[in-house]
């Protein structure tokens, strides 16, 4: 009877061992599919840029010719990587670079100091003051662009790499996000930098912007996609070529009477890349701070 109550787990234990297994293999079949869907739209993108005929792009792209070319071609890059002319979309390119890093550097520097005062500095009323920043971010962008126009034409600024920087360096939810972070860090360090002399501006400087690293990645990140797909803003402040940004002139292939799509295709593949090294280059500190939130949470 010992012998026959001893045998009667293995069966149980193998059975649990198989279900756990059968379980993974629907995880990872999940996982599979929800990657092929999500990689699918830039798959099919990346190929179409190597087609050099746009009527044949847009007869394929209802079947799954749009995932496969037999005589790829990088004549699409080739028309559109010019600094000058007609179709200068290295320009263009160069120009929503020069406002990406502009706007993010400075965004970091700015909204991570107010989240800084906001968390440990001495003034009065920060509560209210936090419950100000917050509500402020409720408040849509389209709702503030038309008065935003009127200022920046007054100024002088618009068609100018300023006027497509300046109104979005300081945000709301970023500087909630640094203060968030911020605070969340132990009050001691504060009182034993002050305590060693240490100035306001010193201790935010070398000891809380080095901690940082997974809020500056995460602001890095949602800053710069936010500035490189703004579309609106740079439609209504720029006339010329001299600081149009790429999103802008994409849209000059969707014409009324044609539509290039071979190099709208081309175009966009190059929009995509600079945020892709962007991603993968914050990607660990990115991820590590939504892990590090949600356990918090």
């Amino acid at each position: 009877m010992s012998d026959i109550a001893l045998s009667q787990p293995a069966p149980l234990a193998i059975a649990r061992g198989s279900g756990k297994r059968s379980l993974r293999i629907v995880q990872s079949l999940c996982i599979l599919v929800i990657a092929l869907v999500m990689i699918s739209p830039l798959f099919m993108l990346l190929i179409a840029s190597l087609k050099d005929d746009r009527f044949h792009i847009l007869a394929d792209m209802g079947s799954f010719r749009a995932f496969w070319v037999s005589d790829p071609t990088l004549s699409n890059y080739k028309e559109i990587a010019h600094f000058s002319g007609e179709l200068a979309y290295g320009r263009y390119l160069f120009n929503s670079l020069v406002i990406l890093v502009a706007t993010v550097v400075s965004g970091l520097v700015i909204n991570s100091m107010a989240g800084f005062v906001l968390a440990w500095g001495s003034l009065r009323g920060k509560a209210a003051l936090l419950a100000l920043v917050v509500a402020l971010y409720v408040i849509p962008q389209e709702s503030i662009i038309m008065p935003l126009v009127v200022m920046m034409s007054r100024a002088g600024l618009t068609d100018t790499f300023a006027v497509q920087i300046l109104p979005w360096v300081a945000s709301p939810l970023y500087v909630f996000l640094f203060y968030q972070f911020f605070a969340q860090l132990p009050k001691e360090l504060y009182e034993a930098a002050e305590m060693d002399g240490a100035s306001a501006f010193r201790i935010y400087r070398s000891i809380y912007m080095p901690l940082s690293l997974p809020a500056l990645a995460t602001v890095s990140i949602l800053m710069g996609i936010e500035s490189w797909n703004q579309y609106l803003w740079p439609t209504l402040v720029t006339q010329t070529d001299y600081a149009r940004p790429i999103a802008v002139a994409i849209a000059t292939f969707f014409g009324q009477d044609s539509i290039y799509w071979d190099r709208a295709m081309a175009a966009s593949v190059l929009m995509m890349i600079p945020v892709l090294i962007l991603y993968l280059a914050f990607q660990r500190w990115f991820v590590s701070s939504f892990v590090g939130s949600a356990v918090k949470g």
